[in-house]
């Protein structure tokens, strides 16, 4: 018999200031060492370590080794979306200066979401996908057709192995920013992952926004009619 998902459990382990903090520096896909992460949470390397272990006792994080270092990712997608999704209801918090609000800003403008990409940006080019019948809705997911899969492949992406994960394919994940859906799954993985290699899109530092390169507004027109201003 299936027992019901310890939700309180889940909601405990989010909901200390601390570990929100370091979950959030992790929302970006990236792996990080458990002392960055402590500075990032304002706490000491011992407090750190933990809570870092509470979450990967819990299944949110991923612990690895890397010689005397300890880095921590997230343990999943699920674990990024599910973060995602509690930023689309939860209240507003008032911007105290202009360095957070021009931090919101580039958060607001391109992120990445986990491994895939989000923000308007990330909504636009999914609305392009929409529009030119590569991809169309089904459910909750994204169903790629014989001319978007021609496309996406001619671009670099892997469709056959995005299509042999695990994960989700071509998932619809609700954009806190936008209200709107953009493209995830392993597809959005694998789309993201060509757009960095291009050198269209690169991260700014000290977070998960990521600005658009002179290469990725030409680029994002020419290959899929989307007219970028880069206000970022």
């Amino acid at each position: 018999m299936m027992l019901s998902p310890d939700l309180k459990a889940i909601a405990s382990l989010i909901g200390d200031p601390s570990r929100l903090a370091m979950l959030l520096n992790l929302l970006g896909g990236k792996s990080l060492p458990a002392g960055e992460l402590a500075r990032s949470a304002r706490i000491s390397p011992q407090t750190a370590s933990t809570h870092l272990a509470k979450m990967v006792n819990g299944g949110l994080l991923i612990q690895e080794s890397f010689g005397r270092h300890k880095y921590f990712r997230l343990a999943s997608s699920e674990v990024g979306h599910a973060l995602e999704a509690l930023h689309t209801i939860a209240p507003s918090r008032p911007v105290r200066s202009l360095r957070e609000s021009n931090e919101v800003h580039a958060l607001q403008f391109a992120r990445t979401c986990y491994d895939h990409l989000a923000g308007k940006i990330g909504v636009a080019l999914t609305d392009r996908l929409l529009e030119m019948n590569f991809i169309k809705k089904s459910g909750k997911e994204f169903t790629l057709s014989a001319a978007g899969k021609a496309k996406l492949q001619a671009f670099g992406v892997d469709v056959e192995k995005s299509k042999k994960s695990r994960r989700c394919f071509a998932c619809q994940c609700l954009d806190w920013s936008e209200r709107r859906c953009h493209l995830a799954g392993s597809l959005g993985a694998s789309l993201t992952r060509c757009l960095f290699e291009l050198k269209w899109i690169e991260r700014l530092p000290n977070g998960r926004a990521v600005r658009i390169t002179d290469a990725g507004i030409k680029g994002l027109f020419e290959e899929f009619g989307l007219s970028v201003i880069a206000e970022q």
